[in-house]
């Protein structure tokens, strides 16, 4: 439970002149509302602490005490001003910022309007915002950090970001370093934006009916949406997010990490089909995939979810695999996305390009798909073997097996020409490169047909096929 904020402090007379000054301007505005202003605070040391106190502790109950003090009665001078802007290491918005999508009426965009307001060396009016978003998010323990940072400052002590005097605080030194990494990560995704236009290199094809895609940044824990239309892939939003405890590049059951690669989503849960654990809801993921049972990986339960209802967001790496997002990010997700059709890339770091940089590689894509269609199609079977890798297993169909699998295919062909429809291409590198092919296999004059999954891997400089499927 949250514990409540420090009585106001006893003011001075010289900071009552001040206030008399300041309210008088405020009382026509407070004659239109029935609640009272409570009385002002001073940013004193014991204030202070108790702010940064209240940051560094878990996050507290949803429905915890609200801060009753309200610092508007400041002081003019403002001496610590540009030492506050450089402890924060908040930018001025420039070209850099430029392709940042418009503030959203939530709690990190109040956040980052805050760091904004820093950057410029507006710490008054970052301050006033900073206590109200620490007001109306109790369970926000960033903001509650901020909200005290602000208020050192006006005491000319900050030396840096979440400068709490640990020797105060030993047993929640640990919670503070983690709110210092989620500051850190949420101001790099207001300093740098990925380009416009651009998407990740690894989103090399999407047909229509895959109407989103999603892709995490563990480096930046950043979840980026993206809506998939007749002009492309266009990034829609983004979300601070959560992964494993021990961070990315998960290999075993239960070693508290994120897995990398490329996967899909395969059904939606909502709040009532689960635990207050998952918050909002659930998007679980097609982990481990095919690569990773080839690489012997496993593992299993990772999923997209929000936060427990007493929280609003989890440090950057706190889960046990997982992707965690705040509940209304993660409610915005599930409101778009649809299982089986979405996928989601997981990356150390997303490289950003232009869709146009990657229209050579699509072409080779096809012609090589073509090439393997082709030869199915004619029931040419040593062409056909020639496409699947020495390594190839799918279920219980071995390599060893194929051959007959293949002759039995191409016989219910029966010579008819068939069509690749819907093509999807993801693309992954990390101890080879990796290709995720899914695709409807139409016969020519029907209108649908099943829908196959294949994975493709480069042995020997040559793209290989080591595991194909049937997915509906």
């Amino acid at each position: 439970m949250q514990e409540r904020p420090a009585r106001p402090a006893r003011t001075s007379r010289s900071d009552e002149r001040a206030l008399r000054r300041t309210t008088a301007a405020r009382d026509s505005r407070a004659a239109a509302s029935t609640r009272a202003e409570p009385r002002p605070a001073r940013a004193t040391p014991r204030n202070i602490a108790q702010a940064r106190a209240s940051s560094a502790r878990a996050e507290p109950a949803a429905g915890g005490s609200r801060p009753s003090a309200r610092p508007s009665a400041r002081p003019s001078a403002r001496p610590s001003a540009r030492t506050a802007a450089a402890a924060f290491a908040a930018p001025a918005l420039g070209p850099a910022a430029a392709t940042a999508p418009a503030p959203r009426p939530d709690p990190e965009a109040r956040l980052i309007a805050i760091y904004r307001l820093v950057g410029h060396e507006e710490l008054d009016q970052a301050l006033t915002q900073a206590e109200a978003l620490a007001r109306d998010h109790p369970n926000f323990p960033l903001a509650q950090l901020v909200y005290g940072d602000l208020m050192m400052a006006r005491s000319g002590s900050l030396r840096s970001f979440g400068a709490a005097p640990l020797a105060q605080l030993p047993a929640n030194a640990e919670r503070l370093q983690q709110l210092r990494d989620e500051a850190r990560r949420r101001l790099a995704a207001l300093r740098e934006r990925p380009p416009a236009g651009a998407i990740p290199r690894q989103f090399l094809m999407l047909p229509p009916s895959s109407r989103h895609a999603i892709a995490v940044d563990a480096s930046r824990s950043r979840v980026y949406l993206f809506e998939n239309g007749d002009a492309g892939l266009r990034l829609v939003a983004d979300y601070y997010a959560s992964l494993g405890k021990l961070g990315t590049d998960k290999h075993a059951e239960g070693d508290q990490r994120t897995p990398l690669g490329v996967y899909f989503i395969t059904s939606r849960l909502d709040a009532r089909q689960l635990s207050d654990f998952y918050g909002s809801g659930a998007l679980p993921l097609n982990y481990p995939n095919e690569y990773d049972r080839r690489l012997g990986r496993t593992g299993s339960g990772i999923w997209l979810h929000g936060v427990p209802g007493d929280s609003y967001a989890r440090s950057p790496n706190s889960t046990d695999g997982c992707v965690a997002l705040a509940n209304p990010d993660l409610a915005a997700i599930l409101g778009r996305v649809q299982p089986r059709s979405t996928p989601v890339l997981i990356a150390p770091s997303l490289e950003w390009v232009q869709p146009r940089a990657l229209d050579a590689e699509r072409e080779r894509v096809r012609n090589l798909l073509e090439g393997w269609r082709i030869a199915r199609s004619s029931g040419d079977l040593q062409r056909a073997l020639s496409f699947y890798s020495p390594q190839f297993s799918a279920g219980s169909l071995t390599r060893a097996q194929l051959p007959q699998g293949l002759e039995r295919e191409m016989a219910t062909l029966r010579g008819r020409n068939t069509h690749i429809k819907d093509l999807s291409v993801l693309a992954w590198r990390d101890r080879s490169d990796i290709m995720v092919v899914t695709f409807g296999e139409v016969l020519e004059g029907q209108r649908s047909g099943p829908i196959k999954r294949q994975y493709w891997g480069k042995e020997g400089g040559l793209w290989k096929i080591f595991y194909e499927g049937v997915i509906g």
